[in-house]
């Protein structure tokens, strides 16, 4: 019985910390946590040593971020669109199988951002290492040599990464003004204020 001004109680006993005859266990528990962290990381090694020497990662292309509020951010985005691959010379279907992500449902809005994912495409171009196929006797057009595929190791990382902005202001590349905009105003904002006075003043004298 509840006394004075108090909490009605109300609490749910419900959960079943052991399993018994009441009923299976009901309660989540994470005590495999680290194996299967140590799982996904042998999973990792084994899609690697199963793909190598192709890169883990795929070439993505840079793309602002949605929204007025981000779109001066540039991050790596799903994958190149069908007009940045055919300005780079790329069709979809063999730019999926030397590691280009392709997106067929992106649009480019500008000719900036158009150049600037086709100079990543012949960048990667340059330093893309192509494996000729073992049921062909010789080597075809477009395939690497046999002293370049010898060389080849299995890259790792995140391909042609994006550069960070560089935190330093260099007051020399900030152009010098004549006027100052601050000046400016500041005096257009007395002069508004004074007006009223100048005017009664003028009236004064006139009368």
């Amino acid at each position: 019985m509840v006394k004075h001004n108090n909490v009605v109680p109300n609490i749910h006993c419900h959960k079943k910390y052991c399993q018994s005859s009441r009923g299976p266990l009901k309660v989540r528990l994470s005590l495999d946590q680290a194996t299967k962290k140590k799982s996904r990381r042998l999973a990792r090694a084994a899609k690697a040593a199963k793909i190598a020497p192709r890169p883990l990662q795929l070439l993505r292309p840079a793309v602002h971020c949605p929204t007025q509020r981000y779109s001066s951010k540039v991050r790596l985005g799903k994958g190149f669109t069908l007009e940045e691959l055919k300005s780079a010379g790329l069709t979809a279907r063999y730019a999926q199988t030397v590691g280009i992500a392709v997106d067929h449902r992106r649009t480019n809005k500008s000719a900036e951002s158009l150049a600037l994912n086709v100079a990543r495409l012949q960048e990667y171009k340059t330093k893309l290492i192509v494996f000729p196929k073992k049921r062909l006797s010789k080597v075809k057009n477009g395939d690497s040599t046999a002293a370049e595929c010898k060389s080849a190791t299995q890259f790792d990382g995140t391909i042609l990464p994006l550069a960070g902005p560089s935190g330093e202001i260099v007051m020399a590349d900030i152009p010098k003004q004549e006027v100052s905009a601050f000046t400016t105003m500041r005096l257009a904002m007395k002069e508004t204020k004074v007006e009223g006075d100048r005017a009664s003043v003028a009236n004064r004298k006139e009368k």
